[in-house]
């Protein structure tokens, strides 16, 4: 099937019709996909989770659990929740602060939980509930949404969906540095939106699947081309 940009390209007005059509039919499509994966993943991934916590606890001073606040489609702000893998209460000194690749306020266990992304497994339960999807653009923070809302052109277009854990962005860009770092990941996320559909889903799965079993943690910077 084409995609649905190209299809309203090529048809005009019967071609918009048919986007929203599309896009309507493939939102319930995707929930239904969501809630049919993310319910076998809280079974596999619950006692997974439950003895990495445990390693969480025995090895670093905190929660296992680290609740944040992300802000989600139509704007609507949820608590993500992740398995913790900085220091307790990192951000007491510096506020609400980007993470990096190799953060200094990793712990050695959190290291190894975000290069193999296992500090996601939690968020099966955020699908569940619906606050997010297993693929769309990652939720951000309220204070970086207001910043980048003002700075980035298009930047609000990404709460027209749900947020995903992973999404055409992570596989194609490495972790956010900068304000340019930002705008480069609207546009894969700009252009995840105009493709939403069957293939790039597929794509974006198998990418992070990939990236899961070498533990890439982030493509190079040079990494995907954005067309």
């Amino acid at each position: 099937m084409p995609e649905p940009a190209t299809i309203l390209v090529l048809g005009g007005g019967a071609g918009a019709l048919y986007l929203r059509f599309f896009r309507n039919r493939y939102a319930e499509f995707k929930r239904a996909t969501d809630i049919l994966f993310a319910l076998p993943g809280v079974a596999i991934a619950a006692p997974i989770t439950l003895f990495l916590a445990l390693l969480v606890k025995l090895t670093s001073r905190g929660p296992a659990f680290y609740l944040q606040e992300r802000v989600g489609k139509d704007g609507r702000v949820f608590k993500i929740i992740k398995l913790r893998t900085m220091v307790a209460n990192a951000e007491a000194a510096t506020g609400p602060v980007w993470a990096a690749a190799n953060d200094p306020r990793e712990t050695w266990l959190g290291r190894i939980l975000r290069r193999t992304h296992l500090d996601e497994l939690p968020q099966f339960w955020n699908v569940l509930r619906g606050d997010m999807s297993l693929i769309g653009p990652r939720p951000e923070r309220p204070v970086f949404v207001e910043k980048f809302r003002r700075e980035i052109p298009g930047y609000a277009a990404r709460l027209t969906v749900r947020p995903g854990i992973t999404g055409w962005a992570q596989v194609n860009h490495p972790y956010d540095r900068s304000v340019e770092d930002v705008r480069r990941k609207v546009e894969f996320d700009a252009e995840y939106i105009r493709k939403m559909g069957w293939g790039i889903d597929l794509r974006i799965m198998a990418a992070t699947a990939a990236r899961m079993l070498s533990l890439r943690s982030r493509p190079a910077a040079n990494a995907g081309k954005h067309s």
